[in-house]
C-alpha cells in the first residue's frame, strides 16, 4: 500500500536518476502518473549538473529519457570574424564536436547562420544557470540552451537587399548562384555576403576575400 501512495512515491522517485525515473515509468499505472509529473522530471534532468531553471517544454517526451552533457549546449551569436576553428579555441571544444552539433558540412556553413550552438566540454558552467528547451532549427534536434549572455535575444533581421528587390525571382537565384561558385560556398554563405553587401555582388566578393585573408593571417585555415 505504501508504494502506492502519491506522497510516498514522490519522496523516493525525487531520489532517482532521469533513467531509472524512466524504467518507473514503466512499472504500473499508479507509478507512471507520479514519475511523468512535470517539476518530478525537470528535477531529475537538472539537478545533476545543478541548473537553476529550465525554460520551456520539449515537444517531444523522447527529450527527457537522458540528460546527458550532450543535451546540452552554448548559444554563440556569430560575429564577423568568427570562424570554427577560433570558436573551438575560444571554447576548449573540438572543430568535428562544433560542426557535428550543428550538421554542418564545410567551415563556410557559419555565414548563413545567426548563430551556432557549442557543445559543453566543462559541466561546472551550467551550475546555477537558465537553460531553454529549443529546437534548433541547424542542429535539428531539441537542446537545453545556455546563453552566456543573460537570455536569449530575439532575431536580428537580415540586412535589406535593396539592390534584389527589382530583380525577379530568377534573376536573384542567377546572382546567388554565380556567387556561390565564385566563392565555392553554399547557397546560404553567398547569400549572407550578398546581404551584407546591400545587393552588390562585387561588394559581396570584396567583404568575403576580406574575411578569408583575414583567417589566413589569424592562422585559421
Amino acid at each position: 500500500m505504501a508504494l502506492s501512495c502519491r506522497d510516498t512515491l514522490i519522496l523516493i522517485f525525487q531520489k532517482l536518476t532521469v533513467a531509472d525515473l524512466a524504467r518507473a515509468s514503466c512499472v504500473c499505472k499508479v507509478w507512471n502518473y507520479v514519475a511523468t509529473e512535470d517539476d518530478l522530471v525537470v528535477s531529475a534532468f537538472t539537478s545533476p549538473w545543478r541548473i537553476k531553471e529550465l525554460v520551456g517544454r520539449p515537444a517531444s517526451g523522447s527529450f527527457w529519457r537522458d540528460n546527458g552533457i550532450w543535451k546540452f549546449a552554448i548559444s554563440h551569436r556569430i560575429c564577423r570574424g568568427d570562424s570554427v576553428t577560433s570558436l573551438a579555441v575560444k571554447y576548449s571544444v573540438q572543430v568535428m564536436d562544433i560542426k557535428r552539433l550543428n550538421n554542418m558540412m564545410s567551415d563556410h556553413g557559419i555565414y548563413s547562420r545567426d548563430r551556432l550552438l557549442i557543445p559543453i566540454s566543462n559541466p561546472e558552467i551550467l551550475a546555477n544557470t537558465t537553460c531553454y528547451v529549443e529546437l534548433d532549427k541547424y542542429a535539428k534536434r531539441e537542446v537545453a540552451v545556455l546563453y552566456l549572455e543573460g537570455a536569449p535575444k530575439r532575431e536580428q533581421p537580415v540586412s535589406d537587399m535593396n539592390k534584389l528587390s527589382n530583380l525577379s525571382a530568377d534573376g536573384k537565384r542567377r546572382l546567388i548562384e554565380s556567387l556561390r561558385r565564385s566563392m565555392q560556398v553554399d547557397d546560404g554563405t553567398a547569400l549572407y555576403y550578398l546581404a551584407i553587401a546591400e545587393g552588390d555582388p562585387r561588394s559581396a566578393l570584396s567583404e568575403f576575400s576580406a574575411d578569408l585573408k583575414w583567417e589566413r593571417q589569424a592562422g585559421l585555415n
